[in-house]
This record gives structure tokens, C-alpha cells and sequence, in this order.
């Protein structure tokens, strides 16, 4: 058996898990770059994964902490849906992506890793970018550092404006 090397996930397994809601941002917008938030919107906002499926994952969230879609307000729904529209489109555009995984999973059953925020996965994907590694080593590969895909796609959201 051959061994593959990831490092990074160390500090993800033996650090210290959150006490509070990962998805609730602080008003305070100073640790936007470090929590890999790309844009903050009046009632939403988009925020990179940090345990990406591939390069590029990004995901769309309320501010308010709420776990179902069919709590949103209409605005904030109309925002929500504004911003996975739009992210799509920045995806298409600069990973020039063939084809979007766009989900929301509601509840542990249906997958969801923090089901008591509700938030929306944007997943750029290629022809043939489910390759060996992930069939036969259970491995995916990201081919950018995530702190080289937020300085790339930052520029995409600071002229966002919703």
C-alpha cells in the first residue's frame, strides 16, 4: 500500500473544534481573509470551504443562523438565491468550469456536515476530474493552496454588489 501525504489536515482533526456556529460571522469584517469569507452581502454572504470536495468549492449562507431554506424571509431568500446565481457565474468565469454541483443538504440524513446553519455548495467540476485518485485512494487532489484561490476569486466579489 502507498501512503499519501496531507498535511493540512492535521490541524483540522487534532485542533480545537468550534464551540460556536462556523457559519455565524462576527459583524466585525477583520477576519474575513483568515475565515475565507470572499463577500458579504445585506442578509447573505459566500464563503470559501475550507475542506474543499475540489478547488474552487464555495458556499452561500444567511447571516441569520437558521436551518431551513423555508425559514428565510423573502428578501433573504431572494438574496440567497441572487448570490448562488451570481457565484455560478464567477465560477463558469474563472475556473471555466464544464459543469456545477450546486446542493443544499437539510438535515443529517441528508448529509449535511453543520445542519443548524443552512447553506448552500457550489462545486466546480470537469469532464474527468474524478480521476484514480479518488477511486482507487478514497484521495482527492486540489491543485491551488486555498489562500491562492481566495486572492483570485476576491476580486470577482469586491465589484459584486446585490
Amino acid at each position: 500500500m502507498k501512503n499519501l501525504w496531507a498535511p493540512w489536515r492535521v490541524s483540522y482533526i487534532l485542533g480545537p473544534k468550534a464551540d460556536k456556529c462556523v457559519f455565524c460571522l462576527e459583524q466585525d469584517s477583520s477576519q474575513d481573509k483568515e475565515r475565507l469569507v470572499l463577500y458579504r452581502g445585506r442578509r447573505c454572504f459566500v464563503i470559501m470551504n475550507k475542506y474543499p470536495y475540489c478547488n474552487g468549492h464555495i458556499m452561500v449562507a444567511p447571516l441569520d443562523h437558521v436551518a431551513c431554506i423555508t425559514e428565510l424571509d423573502a428578501e433573504s431568500s431572494a438574496e440567497f438565491m441572487t448570490l448562488v446565481q451570481r457565484c455560478t457565474n464567477i465560477l463558469r468565469e474563472h475556473f471555466k468550469a464544464q459543469g456545477i454541483n450546486i446542493g443544499i443538504n437539510l438535515g443529517e440524513a441528508a448529509g449535511a456536515g453543520v445542519r443548524e446553519h443552512l447553506h448552500c455548495h457550489l462545486v466546480p467540476r470537469w469532464n474527468g476530474d474524478s480521476n484514480f485518485m479518488a477511486v482507487m485512494a478514497d484521495l482527492r487532489t486540489i491543485p491551488q493552496h486555498l489562500d491562492e484561490t481566495y486572492q483570485a476569486l476576491l476580486p470577482y466579489f469586491k465589484t459584486l454588489h446585490i
